[in-house]
């Protein structure tokens, strides 16, 4: 198995706004996928390259949380980047970036929609 993960779906009440927050703070695009049901957009990612992507979501059954299972974005090669970022895109440190020794730096974040999010780079 290459990845434990394969997907995750982050759900959100105000897709304009989560997308606007997600774009800020990961510095990319997150693509639309049309849908009659539900309003769905991916997050950044290179899945050719052997990468694990999500998406955001807001439809019925998409209840943001901070409880529960706890994903860590790609932080990008400094955590500092999206962690400046966070608060004026409309979400909130909860815990700012510390070390992990070598596994690098980690960093909890709350999003516009109130999911907590954790966040993670080698520097």
């Amino acid at each position: 198995m290459k990845n434990t993960i394969s997907w995750f779906e982050i759900p959100v009440k105000n897709f304009e706004r989560a997308k606007s927050f997600y774009e800020t703070i990961l510095a990319g695009e997150v693509t639309m996928m049309p849908n009659q049901k539900v309003k769905y957009g991916f997050l950044p990612c290179d899945p050719q390259g052997g990468g694990v992507g999500g998406a955001i979501i807001e439809g019925e059954g998409s209840e943001p949380s901070d409880k529960g299972t706890l994903i860590y974005l790609n932080g990008g090669e400094d955590l500092n980047l999206p962690l400046s970022k966070t608060e004026s895109a409309g979400g909130k440190i909860i815990l700012p970036k510390q070390s992990i020794g070598e596994y690098g730096f980690i960093a909890l974040i709350s999003d516009t929609e109130g999911n907590k999010i954790g966040l993670h780079s080698m520097k």
